[in-house]
């Protein structure tokens, strides 16, 4: 009889593998749109309303809400109401991660240039 190969994984592993990728390419399709993007760099930095969004981003309000309610759908943000305003936060660690490597990557360097 020959030995397992170590190469195959048992099917718990593939089936977890599996299941940690559906969770990974949901988030990093999330992420991949330059708006959403742009309101979570906003949002990494303290919780904000749609308001402040649209002022940060020069966007209009629906666009903003439209994005927004993508990022609540998925888990990565979340809200909170004080009275009629929202407030809204990072919920997900794995974006906060996400997104410090992005800055890191992108942002950083364009700091240190200034």
């Amino acid at each position: 009889m020959s030995s397992p190969d170590p190469d195959v994984l048992p099917d718990k592993q593939l089936d977890e593998m599996a299941e940690s990728a559906k969770q990974a390419t949901a988030l990093l399709k999330a992420l991949a749109h330059e708006g959403r993007l742009m309101i979570l760099c906003h949002i990494s930095s303290g919780e904000k309303t749609v308001t402040e969004l649209e002022e940060l981003l020069g966007q209009n309000q629906p666009a903003v809400s439209q994005q927004l309610a993508r990022l609540r759908e998925e888990g990565i943000i979340e809200a909170r109401r004080v009275g009629r305003t929202i407030y809204y936060s990072l919920a997900d660690g794995r974006a906060r991660a996400v997104l410090e490597l992005v800055y890191d990557l992108f942002c950083a360097k364009a700091d240190r240039s200034s």
